[in-house]
């Protein structure tokens, strides 16, 4: 059985979004198991900036959730 991950700080996470975002580090925080796909993204095509940057606005207006689909605190 997995442990859930403690609930996140909303602007905590767009804090580390913003500084850390192209690593995938929020999304680990988070409990996604696909944060190392960020990672791959930018090794490949430097893609991994833009999708820091959704993510970053999805955080910000509410729409990205922990991985269990619970509220950023």
């Amino acid at each position: 059985m997995s442990e859930q991950k403690e609930v996140q700080g909303k602007m905590m996470m767009a804090i580390v979004c913003w500084l850390l975002g192209s690593l995938g580090v929020h999304r680990y925080m988070m409990g996604y198991s696909n944060w190392w796909y960020m990672i791959l993204a930018n090794i490949l095509c430097g893609a991994g900036v833009l999708w820091a940057l959704y993510d970053l606005v999805m955080i910000l207006t509410g729409k990205m959730k922990m991985a269990d689909g619970r509220e950023l605190s």
